[in-house]
């Protein structure tokens, strides 16, 4: 690369991105080379992708309501309020959760079919808006991804002769590997969002337990880019006993989810 391409790329780094961010988690500041109002940018042109990759929205206003409710429950209680968030449950059959920048949390078939409860969907949610709350993908593309696709993404908002098609970077941002340190920060801020919002915090245990089991059968998409369960499981424990001991009163939520997710899902099947 050339002194003057480097100098070139060092100077629109500098003019595009605030080079620093705060989380509002951890109150520390992190490496962030987008700027917050990007992040909508990328999950509004994204999102799109996101649901053509994982088979399409399912087809059940209904039961796409249900979780829309249960996910701004949780958002009203996190350190980012505020924002604008949109949850959609998709056809794809892989057991996975994921979210863009910006507030757009997916939710897949396969994973739906593997829950009983609202506390679990509440518990998976959490950990999802957690993340989007600390802006971790933002974050992990500013580490992982690199300049050339960083000013891709810059680009390819505004036009579409970007280097990356809109497939090619859907499916990077996808495959993000979140480090060890930011999902543990998720998994226990999305235990604090949960029980704050109202729900059975071992609903949070009983995904890890969930997860566990399904891998012994075959790999799951949504531990490829996660720690261990065990080990979650084990701090996850750790402070619901050291912070939520009373659980009376907090939702468990098995009959509503029965009715308004199973219950769907079979009935779409049958159609």
């Amino acid at each position: 690369m050339s002194k003057k391409l480097q100098l070139l790329i060092l100077c629109l780094i500098f003019c595009l991105c605030p080079g620093c961010a705060v989380n509002p988690i951890t109150g520390q500041e992190e490496f962030m080379l987008f700027p917050q109002e990007q992040d909508i940018e990328i999950g509004e042109k994204y999102a799109p992708e996101v649901e053509k990759q994982l088979d399409g929205r399912i087809a059940d206003e209904r039961l796409q309501n249900y979780i829309d409710s249960v996910g701004q429950k949780i958002t009203r209680v996190s350190h980012r309020p505020d924002w604008q968030y949109h949850f959609t449950a998709l056809n794809h059959k892989s057991i996975n959760a994921l979210a863009l920048p910006g507030g757009y949390v997916f939710i897949t078939k396969g994973m739906l079919e593997k829950l009983t409860t609202e506390a679990q969907l509440a518990a998976i949610l959490a950990h999802e808006i957690s993340h989007v709350v600390a802006r971790d993908s933002s974050a992990a593309m500013s580490r992982n991804i690199g300049i050339g696709v960083l000013l891709s993404a810059v680009a390819s908002a505004k036009t579409s002769r970007g280097v990356f098609t809109a497939a090619d970077l859907t499916r990077q941002i996808m495959g993000l590997q979140y480090s060890k340190k930011d999902e543990r920060e998720a998994d226990l801020a999305g235990l604090d969002y949960m029980v704050w919002a109202g729900y059975n915090p071992y609903g949070a245990v009983e995904i890890q337990q969930i997860l566990q089991e399904e891998h012994k059968v075959r790999p799951i998409e949504f531990l490829s880019t996660h720690p261990d369960p065990q080990n979650r499981i084990a701090y996850l424990r750790a402070r619901i006993q050291t912070r939520y001991r009373n659980l009376e009163g907090l939702k468990i939520g098995r009959q509503d989810y029965r009715s308004a997710v199973l219950e769907h899902l079979i009935d779409n099947e049958a159609d």
